[in-house]
Protein backbone atom coordinates (compact mmCIF):
# COMPACT_ATOMS: atom_id res chain seq x y z
CA UNK A 1 0.00 0.00 0.00
CA UNK A 2 1.08 3.31 -0.44
CA UNK A 3 0.91 7.07 1.66
CA UNK A 4 -2.11 9.25 1.33
CA UNK A 5 -1.37 13.16 2.04
CA UNK A 6 -5.15 13.45 4.02
CA UNK A 7 -5.01 12.70 7.54
CA UNK A 8 -7.98 11.03 9.02
CA UNK A 9 -10.91 13.28 10.54
CA UNK A 10 -11.35 11.69 13.90
CA UNK A 11 -7.70 11.90 14.25
CA UNK A 12 -7.55 12.80 18.12
CA UNK A 13 -10.27 9.32 19.10
CA UNK A 14 -7.93 7.31 17.10
CA UNK A 15 -5.44 8.73 19.26
CA UNK A 16 -7.57 7.76 22.37
CA UNK A 17 -7.96 4.69 20.82
CA UNK A 18 -3.80 3.82 20.88
CA UNK A 19 -4.49 5.71 24.33
CA UNK A 20 -6.72 2.72 25.70
CA UNK A 21 -4.29 0.13 24.10
CA UNK A 22 -1.09 1.26 25.77
CA UNK A 23 0.40 2.18 22.95
CA UNK A 24 0.27 6.04 23.75
CA UNK A 25 1.15 7.69 26.55
CA UNK A 26 -1.55 10.57 28.13
CA UNK A 27 0.79 13.85 26.87
CA UNK A 28 1.87 11.87 23.57
CA UNK A 29 1.00 12.57 20.50
CA UNK A 30 0.75 10.91 16.79
CA UNK A 31 1.05 11.01 13.40
CA UNK A 32 -1.42 9.33 11.24
CA UNK A 33 -0.54 8.81 7.28
CA UNK A 34 -3.44 7.17 5.89
CA UNK A 35 -2.17 3.99 3.35
CA UNK A 36 -3.81 3.98 0.19
CA UNK A 37 -4.67 0.47 -1.83
CA UNK A 38 -7.59 -1.13 0.02
CA UNK A 39 -11.80 -1.17 -0.53
CA UNK A 40 -12.45 -2.86 2.78
CA UNK A 41 -10.80 -1.41 5.83
CA UNK A 42 -8.99 2.65 6.77
CA UNK A 43 -5.57 1.67 7.13
CA UNK A 44 -2.98 3.89 8.36
CA UNK A 45 1.13 3.78 9.33
CA UNK A 46 1.16 5.99 12.52
CA UNK A 47 4.42 7.16 14.27
CA UNK A 48 4.44 7.11 17.72
CA UNK A 49 7.42 8.35 19.85
CA UNK A 50 10.21 5.85 18.88
CA UNK A 51 8.26 3.56 16.50
CA UNK A 52 5.61 3.37 13.62
CA UNK A 53 2.95 1.04 13.97
CA UNK A 54 0.09 0.29 11.30
CA UNK A 55 -3.66 0.74 12.63
CA UNK A 56 -6.66 -1.29 10.53
CA UNK A 57 -10.21 -0.27 10.72
CA UNK A 58 -13.19 -2.02 9.07
CA UNK A 59 -15.49 0.04 6.84
CA UNK A 60 -19.41 -0.88 6.73
CA UNK A 61 -19.36 0.27 2.92
CA UNK A 62 -16.36 -1.04 0.77
CA UNK A 63 -14.88 1.30 -1.47
CA UNK A 64 -15.98 0.03 -4.82
CA UNK A 65 -18.62 1.36 -8.01
CA UNK A 66 -21.43 -1.58 -6.68
CA UNK A 67 -22.85 -0.89 -3.61
CA UNK A 68 -21.58 -3.22 -1.70
CA UNK A 69 -22.31 -3.77 2.38
CA UNK A 70 -20.30 -5.86 4.89
CA UNK A 71 -20.99 -6.34 8.46
CA UNK A 72 -17.22 -4.49 10.72
CA UNK A 73 -17.26 -7.65 12.99
CA UNK A 74 -14.94 -9.07 10.19
CA UNK A 75 -12.21 -7.51 12.15
CA UNK A 76 -12.19 -9.71 14.81
CA UNK A 77 -12.20 -12.49 12.74
CA UNK A 78 -9.45 -11.45 10.72
CA UNK A 79 -7.41 -10.98 14.48
CA UNK A 80 -8.71 -14.46 15.23
CA UNK A 81 -7.17 -15.67 11.84
CA UNK A 82 -3.60 -13.82 12.49
CA UNK A 83 -3.32 -15.55 15.85
CA UNK A 84 -3.98 -18.55 14.29
CA UNK A 85 -1.88 -18.37 11.75
CA UNK A 86 0.55 -17.49 14.25
CA UNK A 87 0.71 -20.85 15.64
CA UNK A 88 1.73 -22.33 12.31
CA UNK A 89 4.21 -19.80 10.71
CA UNK A 90 5.23 -16.85 12.91
CA UNK A 91 7.16 -15.36 10.11
CA UNK A 92 4.49 -15.32 8.10
CA UNK A 93 2.33 -13.01 9.65
CA UNK A 94 2.72 -9.30 11.12
CA UNK A 95 2.73 -9.87 14.77
CA UNK A 96 -0.60 -7.85 16.80
CA UNK A 97 0.01 -5.41 18.86
CA UNK A 98 -3.26 -4.71 20.62
CA UNK A 99 -7.26 -4.72 19.68
CA UNK A 100 -10.49 -2.99 20.57
CA UNK A 101 -12.92 -5.35 19.24
CA UNK A 102 -15.66 -2.44 20.04
CA UNK A 103 -14.08 0.23 17.90
CA UNK A 104 -13.63 -2.86 15.26
CA UNK A 105 -9.60 -1.70 14.36
CA UNK A 106 -6.48 -3.61 15.91
CA UNK A 107 -2.51 -2.45 15.62
CA UNK A 108 0.18 -4.06 14.16
CA UNK A 109 3.41 -4.30 13.28
CA UNK A 110 4.41 -1.89 10.18
CA UNK A 111 6.51 -3.18 7.95
CA UNK A 112 8.90 -0.97 5.86
CA UNK A 113 7.58 -1.00 2.28
CA UNK A 114 11.70 -1.37 1.28
CA UNK A 115 12.40 -4.09 3.34
CA UNK A 116 8.30 -5.69 2.54
CA UNK A 117 7.34 -5.09 -0.98
CA UNK A 118 3.92 -5.91 -2.07
CA UNK A 119 3.78 -9.12 -4.17
CA UNK A 120 1.58 -7.42 -6.88
CA UNK A 121 3.95 -4.66 -6.48
CA UNK A 122 6.81 -7.29 -7.73
CA UNK A 123 4.34 -8.92 -10.36
CA UNK A 124 4.02 -5.55 -12.31
CA UNK A 125 7.56 -4.53 -12.19
CA UNK A 126 8.29 -7.33 -13.85
CA UNK A 127 10.43 -9.33 -11.05
CA UNK A 128 8.57 -12.74 -11.01
CA UNK A 129 9.73 -15.19 -8.84
CA UNK A 130 8.61 -18.60 -9.23
CA UNK A 131 10.50 -19.60 -6.24
CA UNK A 132 8.64 -17.32 -4.30
CA UNK A 133 5.35 -18.07 -5.54
CA UNK A 134 6.19 -21.76 -4.64
CA UNK A 135 6.94 -20.50 -1.22
CA UNK A 136 3.41 -18.66 -1.17
CA UNK A 137 1.76 -21.98 -1.80
CA UNK A 138 3.67 -24.19 0.72
CA UNK A 139 2.31 -22.14 3.38
CA UNK A 140 -0.67 -21.48 2.73
CA UNK A 141 -0.59 -25.75 2.25
CA UNK A 142 0.64 -25.60 5.77
CA UNK A 143 -2.59 -23.39 6.76
CA UNK A 144 -4.91 -25.31 5.61
CA UNK A 145 -2.80 -29.01 6.31
CA UNK A 146 -2.67 -27.55 10.29
CA UNK A 147 -6.11 -25.96 10.39
CA UNK A 148 -7.79 -29.04 9.13
CA UNK A 149 -10.27 -31.09 11.30
CA UNK A 150 -9.96 -28.51 14.43
CA UNK A 151 -13.20 -28.36 15.87
CA UNK A 152 -12.38 -25.49 17.69
CA UNK A 153 -11.18 -23.62 14.76
CA UNK A 154 -14.22 -24.31 13.03
CA UNK A 155 -16.55 -23.16 15.83
CA UNK A 156 -14.84 -20.13 15.95
CA UNK A 157 -15.04 -19.60 12.10
CA UNK A 158 -18.65 -20.20 11.83
CA UNK A 159 -18.73 -17.04 9.48
CA UNK A 160 -20.76 -18.81 7.08
CA UNK A 161 -22.67 -15.06 6.55
CA UNK A 162 -19.72 -13.42 6.33
CA UNK A 163 -18.37 -15.49 3.54
CA UNK A 164 -21.69 -15.06 1.59
CA UNK A 165 -21.40 -11.51 1.84
CA UNK A 166 -18.18 -11.25 0.97
CA UNK A 167 -16.80 -13.33 -1.24
CA UNK A 168 -19.56 -15.94 -2.46
CA UNK A 169 -22.64 -13.13 -3.64
CA UNK A 170 -20.06 -10.52 -5.10
CA UNK A 171 -18.05 -12.98 -6.65
CA UNK A 172 -20.24 -15.77 -7.64
CA UNK A 173 -24.05 -15.32 -7.52
CA UNK A 174 -23.49 -11.33 -8.94
CA UNK A 175 -21.41 -12.99 -11.91
CA UNK A 176 -24.55 -14.87 -12.20
CA UNK A 177 -27.31 -12.59 -12.74
CA UNK A 178 -25.42 -10.63 -15.82
CA UNK A 179 -24.71 -14.31 -17.17
CA UNK A 180 -28.12 -15.92 -16.98
CA UNK A 181 -27.21 -18.80 -18.99
CA UNK A 182 -24.29 -19.62 -16.53
CA UNK A 183 -26.32 -18.74 -13.90
CA UNK A 184 -26.87 -23.16 -13.15
CA UNK A 185 -23.02 -23.36 -13.25
CA UNK A 186 -22.77 -20.35 -10.97
CA UNK A 187 -25.19 -21.19 -8.80
CA UNK A 188 -24.01 -25.02 -8.40
CA UNK A 189 -20.41 -23.39 -7.63
CA UNK A 190 -21.66 -20.82 -5.19
CA UNK A 191 -23.94 -23.61 -3.12
CA UNK A 192 -21.03 -26.02 -3.04
CA UNK A 193 -18.14 -23.68 -1.96
CA UNK A 194 -20.72 -22.60 0.91
CA UNK A 195 -21.66 -26.09 2.01
CA UNK A 196 -17.90 -27.52 1.65
CA UNK A 197 -16.12 -27.47 5.11
CA UNK A 198 -12.41 -28.79 5.18
CA UNK A 199 -10.37 -26.30 6.89
CA UNK A 200 -9.74 -22.73 7.78
CA UNK A 201 -10.04 -20.41 4.35
CA UNK A 202 -7.94 -16.98 4.56
CA UNK A 203 -10.61 -15.79 1.99
CA UNK A 204 -8.17 -12.93 -0.08
CA UNK A 205 -5.12 -14.75 -1.14
CA UNK A 206 -4.66 -11.78 -3.30
CA UNK A 207 -0.44 -10.87 -4.88
CA UNK A 208 -1.83 -7.50 -3.40
CA UNK A 209 -2.34 -8.93 0.27
CA UNK A 210 1.25 -10.83 -0.01
CA UNK A 211 4.50 -9.05 1.09
CA UNK A 212 7.37 -10.34 0.00
CA UNK A 213 9.54 -10.30 3.17
CA UNK A 214 13.03 -11.14 4.05
CA UNK A 215 12.23 -14.30 5.49
CA UNK A 216 9.70 -15.47 2.82
CA UNK A 217 5.57 -14.59 2.22
CA UNK A 218 3.84 -12.52 5.06
CA UNK A 219 -0.18 -12.82 4.93
CA UNK A 220 -2.51 -9.89 5.08
CA UNK A 221 -5.99 -8.84 4.91
CA UNK A 222 -7.99 -12.11 6.43
CA UNK A 223 -11.11 -10.27 7.10
CA UNK A 224 -12.90 -12.94 5.31
CA UNK A 225 -11.28 -15.47 7.03
CA UNK A 226 -13.83 -18.78 7.20
CA UNK A 227 -14.18 -22.61 7.96
CA UNK A 228 -14.41 -23.62 4.67
CA UNK A 229 -13.26 -24.45 1.90
CA UNK A 230 -9.44 -24.15 1.01
CA UNK A 231 -9.99 -24.95 -2.36
CA UNK A 232 -11.29 -21.28 -2.87
CA UNK A 233 -7.91 -19.53 -1.19
CA UNK A 234 -5.86 -22.19 -4.24
CA UNK A 235 -8.03 -20.57 -7.13
CA UNK A 236 -8.53 -17.13 -5.68
CA UNK A 237 -4.66 -17.15 -6.05
CA UNK A 238 -4.33 -19.14 -9.31
CA UNK A 239 -6.95 -16.69 -10.69
CA UNK A 240 -4.44 -13.51 -10.22
CA UNK A 241 -1.64 -15.39 -11.90
CA UNK A 242 -3.67 -15.74 -15.04
CA UNK A 243 -5.26 -12.25 -15.14
CA UNK A 244 -1.06 -11.27 -15.03
CA UNK A 245 -0.58 -12.19 -18.21
CA UNK A 246 -3.05 -10.49 -19.63
CA UNK A 247 -1.83 -7.04 -17.86
CA UNK A 248 1.91 -7.84 -19.00
CA UNK A 249 2.11 -10.12 -21.58
CA UNK A 250 5.70 -9.69 -21.89
CA UNK A 251 6.21 -12.01 -18.46
CA UNK A 252 3.12 -14.65 -19.78
CA UNK A 253 5.70 -17.27 -19.42
CA UNK A 254 7.08 -16.43 -15.80
CA UNK A 255 3.38 -15.78 -14.44
CA UNK A 256 2.05 -19.50 -15.80
CA UNK A 257 5.80 -20.37 -13.86
CA UNK A 258 4.22 -19.11 -10.87
CA UNK A 259 0.84 -20.43 -11.18
CA UNK A 260 2.27 -24.09 -11.75
CA UNK A 261 5.02 -23.60 -8.61
CA UNK A 262 2.35 -21.89 -6.35
CA UNK A 263 -0.12 -25.18 -7.35
CA UNK A 264 2.67 -27.71 -6.75
CA UNK A 265 3.35 -26.33 -3.54
CA UNK A 266 0.32 -26.43 -2.42
CA UNK A 267 -0.75 -29.57 -4.00
CA UNK A 268 2.04 -31.49 -1.62
CA UNK A 269 0.23 -30.42 1.56
CA UNK A 270 -3.19 -31.64 0.89
CA UNK A 271 -3.37 -34.29 3.65
CA UNK A 272 -6.70 -33.59 4.75
CA UNK A 273 -8.82 -35.18 1.39
CA UNK A 274 -7.50 -36.95 -1.52
CA UNK A 275 -5.41 -34.48 -3.54
CA UNK A 276 -7.76 -35.37 -6.47
CA UNK A 277 -10.86 -34.32 -5.41
CA UNK A 278 -9.36 -30.88 -3.93
CA UNK A 279 -7.99 -30.10 -7.20
CA UNK A 280 -11.14 -30.91 -9.03
CA UNK A 281 -13.13 -28.31 -7.08
CA UNK A 282 -10.03 -25.82 -7.53
CA UNK A 283 -10.39 -25.89 -11.12
CA UNK A 284 -14.17 -25.68 -11.46
CA UNK A 285 -14.15 -22.67 -9.40
CA UNK A 286 -11.06 -21.17 -10.83
CA UNK A 287 -12.83 -19.87 -14.58
CA UNK A 288 -15.81 -18.58 -12.23
CA UNK A 289 -13.61 -16.35 -10.19
CA UNK A 290 -11.54 -15.33 -13.47
CA UNK A 291 -15.38 -14.28 -14.92
CA UNK A 292 -16.27 -13.34 -11.80
CA UNK A 293 -13.14 -10.31 -11.52
CA UNK A 294 -14.43 -8.79 -15.08
CA UNK A 295 -18.07 -8.80 -14.26
CA UNK A 296 -18.90 -9.32 -10.54
CA UNK A 297 -18.67 -6.66 -7.60
CA UNK A 298 -14.82 -6.41 -7.86
CA UNK A 299 -13.58 -5.82 -11.33
CA UNK A 300 -9.86 -5.74 -11.78
CA UNK A 301 -8.56 -2.31 -12.49
CA UNK A 302 -6.19 -3.00 -14.89
CA UNK A 303 -6.87 -4.86 -17.59
CA UNK A 304 -7.90 -3.01 -20.82
CA UNK A 305 -11.32 -3.68 -22.76
CA UNK A 306 -9.96 -6.14 -24.74
CA UNK A 307 -7.86 -7.91 -22.24
CA UNK A 308 -11.38 -7.58 -20.44
CA UNK A 309 -13.25 -9.38 -23.64
CA UNK A 310 -10.43 -11.83 -23.37
CA UNK A 311 -11.00 -13.04 -20.10
CA UNK A 312 -15.31 -13.10 -20.25
CA UNK A 313 -14.80 -15.22 -23.70
CA UNK A 314 -12.24 -17.94 -22.15
CA UNK A 315 -13.33 -18.14 -18.48
CA UNK A 316 -16.91 -18.33 -20.19
CA UNK A 317 -15.80 -21.13 -22.35
CA UNK A 318 -14.07 -22.82 -19.88
CA UNK A 319 -17.53 -22.87 -17.73
CA UNK A 320 -19.11 -24.74 -20.41
CA UNK A 321 -16.09 -27.47 -19.91
CA UNK A 322 -17.63 -30.71 -18.93
CA UNK A 323 -14.18 -32.01 -17.28
CA UNK A 324 -11.32 -29.53 -15.81
CA UNK A 325 -8.24 -29.69 -13.95
CA UNK A 326 -5.76 -27.01 -13.52
CA UNK A 327 -3.57 -28.32 -16.42
CA UNK A 328 -6.31 -28.15 -19.22
CA UNK A 329 -6.77 -24.67 -17.88
CA UNK A 330 -3.05 -23.38 -17.82
CA UNK A 331 -3.32 -25.01 -21.78
CA UNK A 332 -6.19 -23.73 -22.34
CA UNK A 333 -5.24 -19.98 -21.42
CA UNK A 334 -1.79 -20.60 -23.21
CA UNK A 335 -3.02 -21.40 -26.16
CA UNK A 336 -5.99 -18.71 -26.35
CA UNK A 337 -3.30 -15.57 -25.48
CA UNK A 338 -0.98 -17.06 -28.13
CA UNK A 339 -3.85 -17.32 -30.99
Amino acid sequence: MSESSSAPQDEAGLDDALRRLGLLGAQASARWTPLTGGVSSDIWRVDLPGRSVCVKRARSILAVEAEWHAPVERSDFEVAWLEAARRIAPDAVPHLLGHLPDAHLFVMDYLEPSRYPIWKSELAAGRVDDVFAARVGGVLGDFHAGFAGDAELAKRFATDDLFESLRIEPYLRSTAEIHRDLAPRLEWLAERTANTRRTLVHGDISPKNILVGPKGPVFLDAECAWYGDPAFDVAFCLNHLLLKCCWIPAHRDDYLASYDAFRSAHSACVSWEPAEEFEARVATLLPALLLARIDGKSPVDYLEPNDRDFVRRVSRGLLFESELDLDVIRDIWLRSLTQ
